[in-house]
């Protein structure tokens, strides 16, 4: 059954130009919103047919991921996670296809960032990442994607393609009222420093990755 949503709308929307360190350059139209039940400061990067300061007809799905904050990962780089990449070549295929990338505030899959780094201490004793978490009597992963939904109402999209490993999101939006017409698969961005890290996603959370170690 799905669950009742809180209605949230559009607060500002403004054309930003995006430039990437690797030289990739497009523009989006952001959105933040009033009633996100959180009350954080989450927004909606519109790409493609999307980046307009008109929606395109809903008459195929967009494209969409939401991407949980890494301030790490996205801003500086790290390596430990793959968040960055994944952010990278989600803006990409979301301005070909048409779509909402959703950056949400949630870091840390939604410990907190200065959580998120006891969490690695935690990892680097020998802990993967979700074990981590709940040795620092947090959850595996608090993530709620409850904003991600009230966005996409506000911006008019009941139906999308969604840009993501993750079942979780699918099932969560699903039952948020939002039909994932499809579940798109983002590349495997794999190194020495984030394989362990991947094959937690990958064994602990049903995440769809292809990793030649995991079983």
């Amino acid at each position: 059954m799905d669950e009742a949503l809180p209605t949230a709308t559009v607060r500002t929307q403004v054309t930003v130009p995006l430039r990437f360190p690797d030289g990739y350059v497009t523009a989006a139209r952001v959105y933040s919103f009033h009633g996100l039940v959180d009350g954080r400061e989450h927004l909606a990067f519109g790409l493609g047919d999307r980046a307009g300061d008109s929606a395109a007809p809903d008459a195929s799905p967009p494209l969409v991921r939401p991407h949980s904050e890494c301030l790490t990962g996205d801003v500086f780089g790290s390596q430990r996670c793959d968040c960055g990449p994944q952010l990278r070549e989600a803006v990409e295929r979301i301005a070909e296809a048409g779509g909402y990338l959703l950056y949400l505030r949630q870091e840390g899959r939604g410990i907190g960032l200065y959580a998120k780094l006891d969490a690695y201490a935690l990892q680097d004793g020998g802990l993967d990442t979700y074990e981590a978490n709940v040795a620092l009597g947090r959850g595996a992963d608090e993530r709620d994607y409850t904003v991600a939904a009230q966005m996409l109402a506000a911006l008019g999209v009941t139906r999308v393609d969604l840009l993501s490993n993750n079942p979780d999101k699918a099932a969560q939006l699903d039952r948020l009222g939002v039909t994932v017409v499809d579940r798109v698969p983002t590349g495997v961005h794999l190194s020495p420093a984030n394989a362990s890290y991947l094959a937690a996603k990958a064994t602990r959370a049903d995440h769809a990755l292809d990793l030649p170690f995991v079983p």
